[in-house]
């Protein structure tokens, strides 16, 4: 069942990707074992990751996405394709720090001052990269600084993760809201007004969750989508478009696993062969793990011959 909706208002001024990404958090939290406050960063990275991966034009494009910080944390990296498919990792999946003045996980401490990358893989002959200093480390700004300044798009990106307390996600979200050529005042001024009002997208998300339980995701997304906007005037409401699925999916395998290990050349290979007999290698996304013994290691200083 979809989980992540596009949405359009009737006078085609803005269009909405919005996503409920609570049970890919969570199976992220579940692999990577992550603290409540590495939940949160890597979760809003991997939401974030999935709404822009369904922007693509292409099922065969590929987006990545990494934010890299002298904090704790050290790095969030995400990487989805245009079927919603994303995986990710924290450098620092243990990474802790108090709670804000506010009494919130401070992602953005735990990213300290850094940088965005985004890199975008459209099947040209080179990737497209964009690159800005971080905002303020808490995702979503960072990510509204990133299209505006990079792709030239007014945009209001609103990210959220809800840890529960043993651990395990509550609830997760997103919604990118970008504005269209020839969008009319109207609408500029009511999505204004509706975001500075909107609650956190988590407290609504969780509400619906617990109301709406054994409802489709399809309809839950109908009601998330419906109470967001339901003070818009009537003209500049969001209406569903489309509706499309975002999860976890890791595509490593043993071949790829192979031809990074014989990127590191003969003479290293030669030297594990020598030294150890075996070699062992782990997906840093979904941290699984691939053994290749000496046969395998001889199979390939062959090939590398």
């Amino acid at each position: 069942m979809n989980n992540a909706l596009i949405a359009i208002d009737k006078s085609k001024s803005y269009r909405v990707y919005l996503a409920i990404t609570t049970e890919m958090t969570e199976e992220a939290r579940s692999i990577h074992r992550t603290t409540p406050l590495a939940s949160a960063g890597l979760g809003r990275v991997l939401t974030a990751a999935g709404l822009m991966g369904i922007m693509l034009k292409s099922p065969d494009d590929k987006l990545t996405i990494q934010f890299k910080g002298d904090g704790p944390a050290k790095q969030i990296l995400a990487s989805a394709d245009g079927t919603g498919c994303v995986k990710g990792y924290i450098a620092n999946p243990d990474v802790d720090l108090p709670l804000t003045k506010e009494g919130k996980l401070d992602v953005g401490g735990s990213l300290g001052i850094g940088e965005l990358r985004v890199i975008k893989d459209l099947g040209l002959k080179e990737p497209y990269s964009g690159t800005i200093a971080l905002v303020n480390g808490e995702i979503a700004e960072d990510l509204t600084a990133y299209f505006f300044i990079s792709e030239q798009q007014n945009s209001s990106v609103a990210l959220g993760v809800r840890v529960e307390r043993d651990y395990t996600i509550g609830a997760a979200g997103g919604m990118i809201i970008q504005m269209l050529p020839g969008a009319e005042e109207g609408a500029v001024s009511a999505l204004e007004k509706m975001i500075g009002k909107m609650e956190p997208l988590t407290t609504t998300i969780h509400r619906i969750q617990t109301e709406s339980a054994g409802k489709t995701k399809e309809g839950m997304l109908g009601m998330l989508l419906e109470e967001i906007f339901k003070e818009m005037p009537e003209d500049y409401r969001a209406e569903p478009l489309d509706t499309r699925e975002i999860k976890w999916r890791c595509d490593c395998n043993r071949p790829r696993l192979e031809k990074a290990l014989m990127s590191i050349g003969k003479k290293d290979l030669q030297e594990i062969l020598e030294e150890d007999g075996e070699a062992e290698l782990q997906c840093q996304f979904c941290l699984k793990k691939y053994k290749f013994d000496r046969q395998d290691l001889e199979k390939m200083l062959k090939e590398l011959m």
